[in-house]
């Protein structure tokens, strides 16, 4: 197979390394890549919102599959221009990928579904939205609509931070267009989990369950981020839950897409809150989490690329898919500032020290490969991973390859893991 992964990010040279390890796959292009894929495969200078290349080029390279990685092309429809080259894709339609799209549009699909979420009232109007505000009980919870690279949330505990979120989403617009209609929600208390699955439109092969660490200051404090960290299993989701959190939270939905004429084939991605009346969902992306991803496929023990055939053919029933026993854990190193900001260009030096550590792969994600070194490019730079037969080796060991590493300015949570291991004891 001849494969295009679309996207730059720490999931991107994940999905990039697991595919290079399958007999099935003779050539990896990556568009546009980062300094880590492109000792996998072939970087390519498109960007993944540019559907038209990307669309002629996996035609003209007479490409198998096109893996799409971030959210962005899916959400404006590169899976239909594919289709339209009769390019098999992996990844979902534009109208599944409005589940993460329009946070409005998921909402109702979940309230249609009988999806246990928070109550909610969307807003096009930011007077209307004040209005509300100032009536309502707190903590409560106010979200961009559209695609804000995670970072269109805000947790107000009091009245004034809710209406400054109304001011900067609809009316200063720092999102853009992504912010002229909010949804306003009850903010759930407990703790978080992520709970992705593998879907062909119709059968549904969970995974392991995985945490995510939004916020960017230690003990979940700061604002959130695209995610500093991530380990798998999490705790708070035992195994023995997986199949009952599949026919709550997953199956509803492969469900309703089906039954709309738009089965979703790729990746649903639910993310949980535990609370006292169990668990309910925050939001669903429909594609790998970063940084999740970098855990999740380092456990992962079956053909990647043979699971993304199945799930294209309608056979993923069909599939025996396992994973290792050990625990994963991801540490993202940042640039400091992120996610505000922050510098580019720093050299990055001891990548192969860490990588040559027992069951450590370091992962790039905000990287490029300039005359012979490696140079930050992005916020998120960085995302080391590693094994281990619990989360307390794991997590050591992950933190040992980070020591290994260094840029200037750099940044890192030291705290990764650390629900999970209170969890355990």
């Amino acid at each position: 197979m001849r494969i295009l992964i679309v996207g730059s990010g720490g999931r991107e040279h994940a999905l990039a390394w697991k595919l290079s390890n399958s007999p099935l796959v003779e050539k990896l292009f990556i568009a546009p890549g980062n300094g880590g894929t492109a000792s996998l495969g072939e970087n390519v200078d498109i960007k993944d919102d540019d559907l038209p290349r990307l669309t002629s080029f996996a035609r003209d390279n007479e490409i198998d599959l096109v893996v799409i990685g971030p959210e962005l092309p899916l959400v404006l429809g590169l899976s239909e221009a594919l289709a339209t080259a009769n390019i098999p894709c992996f990844g979902p339609n534009a109208y599944a990928a409005q589940l993460e799209g329009s946070k409005a549009f998921a909402k109702t699909v979940m309230q249609r579904a009988g999806v246990p979420t928070a109550d909610f009232k969307v807003f096009d109007d930011p007077e209307a939205a004040k209005i509300y505000l100032k009536h309502r009980d707190y903590p409560c919870v106010v979200k961009a609509d559209g695609l804000a690279a995670g970072k269109g949330v805000v947790v107000a505990k009091e009245p004034a931070e809710a209406l400054e979120a109304i001011d900067q989403m609809m009316i200063k617009q720092v999102f853009g267009a992504a912010g002229e209609r909010v949804v306003i929600e009850d903010a759930l208390i407990g703790e978080e989990a992520s709970f992705l699955a593998f879907s062909d439109g119709e059968h549904i092969v969970c995974m392991p369950s995985s945490q995510d660490h939004k916020a960017i200051g230690e003990g979940d404090t700061g604002p959130n981020t695209g995610g500093m960290g991530a380990y798998s299993p999490a705790p708070i989701l035992p195994p023995s839950d997986y199949e009952k959190t599949t026919e709550l939270v997953i199956r509803p939905i492969i469900e309703d897409m089906a039954a709309n004429g738009r089965p979703f084939v790729g990746v649903l991605y639910a993310g949980l809150m535990f609370t006292d009346e169990g668990p309910k969902v925050l939001e669903y992306n429909v594609r790998f989490g970063d940084p999740e991803c970098q855990p999740l496929l380092s456990r992962l023990d079956t053909d990647l690329a043979e699971i993304m055939q199945a799930c294209l053919d309608g056979k993923l029933d069909a599939l025996d898919i396992r994973w290792k026993e050990e625990t994963a854990c991801c540490v993202v190193m940042a640039a400091e500032g992120y996610p505000g900001a922050y510098p580019k260009g720093m050299e990055i030096t001891g990548l192969e020290e860490a990588n040559a550590l027992d069951t450590v792969t370091v992962f790039h994600a905000g990287t490029k490969a300039e005359d012979g070194k490696i140079l930050s490019s992005g916020g998120r730079i960085l995302g080391v991973t590693a094994l281990g037969a619990d989360l307390g080796e794991a997590r050591k060991r992950a933190y040992e390859g980070v020591e290994k590493v260094h840029f200037d300015k750099s940044y890192f949570r030291h705290d990764i893991g650390d629900k999970g291991l209170r969890r355990q004891n």
